[in-house]
């Protein structure tokens, strides 16, 4: 799990991990008594820093621990091949809005007893190959568990998974309850007690996105484990087939490696989860695909409110719906909020942005001219250079239905190629359209720039490849400050769209009738969405503000009301944590 605090604690990447963080305002807020435990990645995941032309390099990230973070004194030591390497945890409370403390532990192998290649394991957000990261999750998931013991977490009732990346947890409480019996060897009633105890959320529909390491990696790691599973016993052995999703039954797990068996990380947490969920309606019937034999729901992700609403908003809701901070659902009163209050909100966010772009890029934006949103991870099915598919036609728009511009975000991974493009691509319609329809990149996407960005254009711009987007959260935090969006119909748009009402939707709706997609028509998407700004959105925003303001106030009415982390974390007490 991976968590965002503030933005000069470099300790998260992207929607996971800004998610996590919300998640724990979320129970701090409700006073729910958990704690969390992620790596402490002291180099980060990096800066970005662009050239002229749109090419991304990546700047290590220098940050002290000890400024944001508390050491511990509890120390615990993880098996890895023939050593045992020690790991400490930092501490920063999370408080709620009642003053209530979420604990989050951060674990950290640089110590001076370990050798320097253990010490770098808690390094690098997504850094080093293969079986880098599996060393990386042995300390999540082995020394997670060790440590929470160790801090005294001795009564935990439930144990949540987000991703396969803290799989190897539930490795660790097969082995505890194995020493309870007295036993070295797992059996069926180990497996029963610890599938009671975990709860696995996936977040990513892309079969790429979960984690596979080959068995010889495993035996690796853990030489004196490989009779840790009693394959005799038949719970054991059907386990471990399902987890290498084998046709047939090995005699151990050294022959598996000999015979070049996977492990997949994903499969691991679903066999050994009393409760598995996708992160939208959609999502779920998508991870139902993929995995046909596992029962999986569906718990739609959400944004802390207080967090992601702009200054300007948080006082305007302070005033008028006084219960929001507490009551998030409250905030579907703001359809009773003073519609030029609002617009005066939104123009105060907006300021804030702008005096964002000029202190970034020198560029003075128009405040009276409509302002298009998109700051995602630079990656290829986000399509981020959809709308600038056909410049004549964006310019044909602004000539025709009223000028607009559009501020750019995001960051590409290092390895991601096709990504870094997509951002040149970017730069190069910014010069082509030059002032025909203003385009700017703001470098180096964080926690801060990501907020004025949701609170201060006029509207947000989403632009999945279908079915690839799990939920997506950008449009959310847009909503919560009164900013409709403009999505293709995937992930929580699904659910938020009302057409004309919270937002605009960009091609038809479409279902999940088997696991082979039609291909993208990209020029009929791109046209849908041409034709939505030219004909819709634009003579609406320009000619019928008392309309727009209505759609403004939908979106915060109906969406930010409902698609919020305190809505989420009480509907996974009461459907997972409580079962």
């Amino acid at each position: 799990m991976e968590i965002a605090l503030e933005n000069a604690m470099p300790s998260y990447s992207g929607g996971l991990g800004v998610l996590a963080g919300d998640t724990v305002r979320a129970a701090a807020d409700i006073r729910l008594p958990m704690v969390a435990v992620s790596l402490l990645y002291r180099r980060g995941y990096f800066s970005q820093r662009l050239a002229e032309d749109g090419t991304q390099t990546e700047e290590a990230v220098q940050w002290r621990v000890e400024d944001f973070l508390r050491e511990e004194s509890a120390r615990v030591s993880v098996p890895i091949e023939n050593r045992r390497v020690e790991l400490r945890a930092w501490r920063y409370d999370v408080k709620g809005v009642r003053g209530f403390e979420v604990p989050v532990y951060f674990l950290d192998a640089a110590l001076p007893d370990n050798q320097e290649s253990d010490r770098n394991l808690t390094g690098s957000l997504y850094g080093g190959e293969s079986y880098y990261r599996l060393c990386q999750e042995v300390l999540l998931g082995v020394g997670g568990v060790r440590m929470l013991r160790e801090l005294g977490y001795t009564e935990l009732t439930r144990y949540h998974m987000n991703e396969g990346h803290a799989a190897l947890l539930a490795l660790e409480l097969l082995g505890e309850e194995a020493e309870k019996a007295g036993r070295t060897t797992i059996h069926g009633e180990d497996i029963e007690k610890v599938r009671g105890k975990c709860v696995f959320t996936t977040h990513t529909p892309v079969p790429a996105g979960h984690d596979r390491f080959p068995m010889e990696f495993l035996t690796r790691v853990f030489p004196g484990q490989t009779g840790f599973f009693d394959l005799k016993d038949a719970s054991s052995a059907d386990l471990v087939k399902n987890v290498l999703q084998a046709e047939q039954a090995y005699p151990d797990l050294q022959e598996a490696a000999r015979a070049g068996a996977s492990v997949n990380m994903t499969y691991l947490a679903l066999s050994l989860s009393t409760y598995v969920n996708g992160v939208a309606k959609l999502h779920g019937e998508v991870s139902r695909k993929m995995f046909p034999k596992v029962s999986i729901e569906a718990i739609t992700n959400g944004v802390h409110a207080v967090t992601w609403t702009s200054p300007a908003f948080k006082e305007l809701f302070d005033r008028y719906i006084s219960s929001w901070r507490e009551d998030n659902y409250s905030l579907r009163s703001a359809l009773g909020l003073p519609p030029e209050e609002v617009w005066a909100s939104h123009l105060i966010a907006k300021h804030e942005l702008f005096e964002a772009v000029h202190m970034k890029t020198g560029l003075n934006l128009d405040p009276d001219v409509f302002t298009i949103g998109f700051a995602r991870r630079a990656t290829g099915y986000k399509r981020a250079d959809l709308i600038i598919s056909d410049l004549d036609r964006l310019r044909e728009i602004a000539k025709n239905a009223g000028k607009f511009q559009i501020v750019y975000a995001g960051k590409a991974h290092p390895h991601d190629a096709g990504g870094k493009q997509i951002i040149r691509n970017i730069f190069q319609a910014k010069k082509a359209l030059r002032k025909a329809v203003p385009v700017v990149f703001l470098d180096n996407y964080n926690l801060e720039i990501g907020g004025k960005i949701t609170s201060g254009v006029d509207l947000w711009l989403n632009t999945p490849q279908y079915p690839l987007e799990a939920s997506g959260t950008s449009g959310m935090k847009a909503a919560l400050n009164g900013v409709p969006s403009l999505s293709i119909l995937d992930g929580w748009w699904v659910e938020g769209h009302i057409e004309g009402v919270t937002g605009w939707s960009i091609g038809d709706s479409r279902r999940i009738t088997s696991s082979e997609q039609p291909p993208t028509d990209n020029a009929k998407e791109a046209e849908s969405l041409y034709s939505k700004l030219e004909d819709v959105i634009l003579p609406l925003f320009y000619k019928d503000r008392e309309r727009y303001l209505s759609v403004m106030q939908h979106a915060i009415a109906i969406n930010g009301s409902f698609f919020n982390t305190q809505r989420m974390v009480q509907q996974y007490v009461t459907d997972a944590y409580l079962r």
